[in-house]
C-alpha cells in the first residue's frame, strides 16, 4: 500500500446543510422542509457534478424558495462547522508512516473555496485532491477515480480509499482500489490497524 485516499464530507469535516437556511427559515425542522420541497440533495449532486447553483435555483417557481437557494454558496461556510478531529489525527498518523496522502470529493466547484476558506488545512493536506465540480466526473463513476492515479502515478491497487458512501466504497473497489467505510474514528482506527497500516 503506498497511499490513502480520503474522502472529505462527513470524514474530515461535518457537512449540515440545513445550517444555510436555518437563520432564515427559524428552525431546524423548517430548513428541512425546504429541503425536501425544493429536491436539495438530488439538487446539490447536480452541483457537485459541476452545475452552478444559480442554475439550479432558477429552476424553482417559488419566489423565496429560490432566493434561498441562490444565497447557498455565499452561506456554504456555515454548513461545515466543525472538522472531524478523529480522522485528521489518523491522516497524520498514515503520513507519519511514510504514506502518501490523497482525496477524492464529490464536492461543488463553488462551494469548495468556502469548504477551504472554513477549514485551511483542505487546502493543504493533499498530494491531489480531485474535486467532482471541477471534472464534471461524481463518485462512484470509475473514471474519477482514473483522475487521481493519472495525476498520482499510482496503480489503483496501490490506493486504500476511505468514504462514508457504501456506494462509493464498492465503486472504489470495482475501480481496483482497496476500501474502507468509515463510520467513526475509532472504527476506522481499527481497521487501519487490521491492514497493518497503524
Amino acid at each position: 500500500m503506498k497511499a490513502v485516499v480520503f474522502d472529505i464530507g462527513n470524514v474530515l469535516v461535518r457537512w449540515e446543510p440545513h445550517r444555510a437556511f436555518t437563520p432564515d427559515l427559524g428552525s431546524h425542522d423548517a430548513a428541512e422542509a425546504f429541503m425536501a420541497r425544493t429536491d436539495f440533495m438530488a439538487r446539490n449532486l447536480r452541483a457537485d457534478a459541476g452545475e452552478s447553483f444559480a442554475d439550479l435555483a432558477a429552476e424553482l417557481t417559488n419566489a423565496e424558495d429560490r432566493a434561498l437557494l441562490d444565497s447557498y454558496v455565499e452561506r456554504f461556510g456555515t454548513t461545515v462547522p466543525e472538522a472531524i478531529e478523529g480522522s485528521w489525527a489518523l491522516m497524520e498518523r498514515l503520513r507519519a508512516r511514510g504514506l502518501q496522502i490523497h482525496a477524492i470529493t464529490n464536492w461543488s466547484a463553488e462551494t469548495w473555496p468556502y469548504g477551504v476558506a472554513a477549514h485551511p488545512r483542505l487546502g493543504r493536506a493533499f498530494g491531489v485532491t480531485v474535486i467532482s465540480g471541477h471534472e464534471h466526473i461524481l463518485k462512484p463513476d470509475p473514471r474519477i477515480f482514473a483522475i487521481l492515479c493519472n495525476r498520482t502515478g499510482l496503480d489503483a491497487a496501490d490506493c486504500l480509499f476511505i468514504d462514508d458512501s457504501p456506494k462509493n466504497v464498492s465503486g472504489a473497489r470495482a475501480a481496483g482500489m482497496q476500501a474502507e467505510h468509515f463510520t467513526t474514528p475509532p472504527a476506522l482506527e481499527a481497521a487501519l490497524a487490521a491492514r497493518g497500516l497503524l
